[in-house]
C-alpha cells in the first residue's frame, strides 16, 4: 500500500540573510552539502517517503533552484559527447525525482504564507512541508516517520527532536503528552524559553504532515511576531479543535540555515562519503 501523503510543500522564498554575502545572489538552498545543494537532499528525502508532487514556493530571485531539477539538453548532451555516463545519469535521475511544481509567494511574511499559497494545488488531502534549511539525515526518512503516525492517527503531526539545555535558549519547545513510543500529544510550542522554563527536551523543528483544514486556520491567523504570518501560531488554532501530534524523529539534525551547521553538515557527510570520507579524515587530523 503506497503512502497516504503525496504532496509536499518547500518554501524556499527567505532571503537567506544568515548567509550573505554568499547567497546576495544564490538561494541559501542551492548551496551545496558535499556535492549537492541543499534542497537536493530535501526532495530526495521526500521522494523516499513516498512524495510524488513536490511544490516548490519560491520567489523571483530563486530560479536556480527551478534549473536544478529541469532538464538540461546542452549539458547533457556535452556530457555524453566527453563520454561522462555516470555524471550523465546522475544530472538526468535529478529531473525525474518527482512532479515539480512551482509557486510565487504572495503576502505577507512569515513561514504561514507559502504554505496557503500551495491552497490551490493541494485541495482537500493531507500533505507534508519541509523547510529548505532543515536536514535531517537518517533511516528510514525523517518526513517517512512523520507519515507513519499519521497514517496512524489521521491527525497533523510535527516533528519534535531530543535536545539538551542548551537547546532549549536556541529552539522552539513542545509542551507534550507522550502517547506511546516516540508520539506524542502537543498541548503547546514555547519559543526559546530555557532550562529553567521549558516543559521538555523536545524541540520542535522542520517538518509537518498537515490536514487541509490549516488552510482555513492560516486564513484566520492575525499576523503574529514582526507582523509575520506563522505557520504555529495556524496549528495553535487548529489544536483547539482537534489533536495535535508530534513524533520524535531519530537521525541527525543539521540547521542549514546557520554557517555552523552548513559547515556541521558538510564535515559529517564527507566524512560518509565513499570516495572522500578516507583522504579527508586524513586531512582533517593533519589540521588538529
Amino acid at each position: 500500500m503506497g503512502s497516504a501523503v503525496k504532496k509536499v510543500v518547500i518554501p524556499v522564498a527567505g532571503y537567506g540573510t544568515r548567509f550573505l554575502p554568499a547567497t546576495k545572489a544564490q538561494p541559501k538552498e542551492m548551496l551545496p552539502v558535499v556535492d549537492k545543494p541543499i534542497l537536493q537532499y530535501i526532495v530526495e528525502e521526500a521522494v523516499a517517503s513516498g512524495i510524488e508532487d513536490v511544490i516548490i514556493v519560491t520567489n523571483l530571485q530563486k530560479r536556480a533552484a527551478e534549473d536544478h531539477f529541469d532538464r538540461m539538453p546542452e549539458l547533457e548532451a556535452w556530457l555524453e559527447k566527453q563520454g561522462k555516463t555516470e555524471a550523465l545519469a546522475e544530472v538526468r535521475k535529478i529531473a525525474d525525482l518527482a512532479n515539480f511544481i512551482y509557486l510565487r509567494q504572495k503576502g505577507p511574511y512569515g513561514n504561514g504564507t507559502p504554505v496557503l499559497a500551495a491552497k490551490h494545488v493541494i485541495g482537500n488531502e493531507p500533505f507534508a512541508v519541509i523547510w529548505g534549511d532543515d536536514m535531517v539525515i537518517g533511516q528510514p526518512p525523517r518526513l517517512k516517520q512523520l507519515i507513519d503516525v499519521y497514517e496512524k492517527y489521521g491527525h497533523p503531526v510535527l516533528t519534535a527532536y531530543n535536545i539538551d539545555d542548551e537547546g532549549t535558549k536556541r529552539y522552539a519547545v513542545l509542551d507534550a503528552k507522550q502517547i506511546t513510543g516516540n508520539v506524542y500529544e502537543v498541548n503547546g510550542i514555547i519559543e526559546k524559553p530555557g532550562p529553567e522554563q521549558a516543559p521538555s527536551r523536545l524541540a520542535s523543528l522542520g517538518g509537518y504532515v498537515l490536514t487541509p483544514d490549516i488552510f482555513n486556520a492560516l486564513e484566520q491567523t492575525p499576523l503574529g511576531k514582526g507582523g509575520e504570518l506563522w505557520l504555529v501560531d495556524a496549528l495553535e488554532r487548529l489544536r483547539q479543535t482537534k489533536p495535535v501530534y508530534a513524533c520524535e524523529v531519530s537521525g541527525t539534525y543539521y540547521d542549514v540555515g546557520s554557517k555552523l551547521g552548513w559547515l556541521t553538515a558538510n564535515v559529517a557527510l564527507t566524512l560518509q562519503h565513499p570516495e572522500l570520507g578516507q583522504d579527508f579524515r586524513r586531512f582533517l587530523k593533519s589540521i588538529l
